[in-house]
């Protein structure tokens, strides 16, 4: 009886040990993750609204906003008719302009004024998957692309947005694109003094 006994007593605590974890695992590590999928969430709102109210309000807040909630400007080329040629421009400009591939995040870095916050070239369809071009990796034409820059920390250090803003008008003249802002509305100059400050 001993030894028939063990192996159902065993059974038994690893049945009740499995339904522990379980228990754990639903009460403790899915809140978790729903918490940080939620934070993950967030954000893009939160930048959407952010850059909505500045041109009702337009002398006070932009100063505030761009230091204070603003994490980086966002300007989208979308490319009218997307292809090998369009690529071929592509490279071409971003060589011009001294662009460097980050083979981490996949996308180019554009030095400009401050080499300590470089200008983001990402490909905006999909989001941030940039192939690297001036080595001639095969990929899909590319549709647009997204210009980013985070804010400078102080107003008087903006050198930055203004080479930022000069790319951008100039893709767009250069790629004769749809230039949109962050709320994905066309861009305008109100757009770019915003950006300025």
């Amino acid at each position: 009886m001993d030894m028939t006994s063990l192996p159902v007593l065993l059974a038994f605590a690893s049945l009740l040990l499995g339904v522990v974890a379980a228990l754990i695992f639903i009460y403790v590590v899915m809140p978790k993750r729903r918490r940080a999928r939620e934070k993950a969430v967030e954000p893009t709102p939160t930048v959407a609204k952010d850059t909505t109210p500045p041109p009702a309000e337009e002398p006070p807040p932009p100063s505030t906003k761009r230091t204070g909630k603003v994490k980086q400007h966002s300007l989208f080329v979308i490319f009218n008719q997307p292809d090998a040629s369009t690529d071929a421009r592509l490279t071409e400009w971003l060589r011009e302009k001294g662009a460097h591939y980050d083979a981490i995040k996949k996308v180019f870095l554009i030095d400009g004024q401050q080499p300590s916050n470089p200008i983001t070239v990402a490909n905006a369809f999909p989001p941030g998957d940039m192939p690297d071009l001036l080595r001639g990796e095969t990929h899909e034409p590319i549709r647009g692309v997204s210009l980013l820059v985070k804010p400078p920390l102080h107003k008087r250090r903006n050198q930055q947005m203004h080479v930022y803003v000069e790319l951008a008008k100039e893709m767009n003249e250069t790629f004769s694109g749809d230039m949109l802002d962050a709320d994905r509305e066309p861009a305008s100059e109100s757009t770019y003094a915003q950006i300025i400050g």
